[in-house]
């Protein structure tokens, strides 16, 4: 199959497909649309890389990047040296987010350099396209995300488009039951989400895979109008364990590998992709909303 994907994007400043600031256009889709997500990725001497690389090798779909994509300070050289042999083969059909550890150089300029246009404004970060019957749109939680900042104000007026369904993603997680805990400076995102019936929520930042069921922003279960959110910090670094199972986490596990998701036009289906070698089953499916 030859993965097509629609094309709307749209940066912080506004619709414009030909903008240099603005991801690069992609080309039109028929049916379900594949994607494949995983962050916390380009660690130099780890085991995990090489081994999630090699399943993208075997897998079609729209790459997203979940941030914490070169480290440990996500300069130029190391996206060339810690992330380009791994994943950088796929770097055409990448869909980024940045990382705090991409952040470490100041204003995430290595991360800007390598994913060029890709990557959304420099000094943003935050853009968004579309893929089938779904919205997607990329955050960052590196920058203000409170009422008024710029992020909000623009996440404000994207989600007036319409749309039939909606994943955004970033790098910190609103809640996680993994060593970093929850982020509660996340919580505007999810207001705003919540507000437009938005669906899904994948980020990374723990470095371990974990399901929630839906929820409002308060954290509570909401099965009929909740986010479901995906922690997905599986894509190389070295792995960390489950501190403190939150509410509503459904599954959890430490292994590296992507998620798949499969966007239809009314619904979606996931499955855990675990790399070569290791057996681990996490599948299922639901309805936008």
């Amino acid at each position: 199959m030859v993965l097509v994907l629609t094309a709307f994007v749209t940066s912080c400043g506004g619709s414009s497909p030909t903008s240099p600031t603005a991801p690069s256009e992609p080309p039109p889709v028929a049916g379900p649309v594949t994607v494949l997500a995983a962050g916390d990725i380009g660690q130099c001497g780890q085991p995990g890389p090489p081994l999630t690389g090699r399943l993208l090798d075997s897998l079609q779909g729209i790459v997203l990047a979940l941030g914490d994509l070169a480290y440990p300070n996500g300069t130029l050289q190391q996206f060339v040296d810690c992330y380009e042999p791994s994943w950088g083969r796929h770097r055409g059909r990448t869909r980024p987010a940045p990382g705090n550890h991409d952040y470490e150089t100041p204003g995430g300029a290595g991360y800007f350099a390598y994913f060029d246009d890709r990557a959304g404004a420099p000094g943003d970060g935050f853009y968004s396209f579309v893929a089938g019957s779904w919205r997607l749109i990329s955050l960052n939680s590196n920058v203000p995300m409170g009422p008024g900042s710029p992020q909000y104000l623009w996440l404000q007026r994207e989600l007036q488009q319409p749309a039939r369904c909606t994943l955004a993603y970033w790098h910190h997680p609103f809640i996680s039951s993994g060593p970093n805990g929850d982020n509660p400076n996340t919580r505007p995102l999810w207001d705003l989400l919540y507000a437009a019936n938005a669906d899904l929520v994948l980020v990374g930042h723990d470095h371990l895979y974990e399901r929630y069921l839906p929820q409002d922003p308060a954290g509570r279960l909401d099965r009929d109008r909740g986010l479901r959110q995906f922690i997905v910090g599986t894509g190389g670094a070295a792995l960390t364990g489950v501190v403190s199972r939150r509410p509503n986490s459904a599954v959890t596990h430490v292994g590296y590998g992507v998620l798949k998701l499969v966007l239809g036009d009314n619904r979606y289906e996931w499955q855990f992709m675990p790399v070569e070698g290791t057996a681990f089953s996490d599948t299922g499916f639901d309805s936008c909303h």
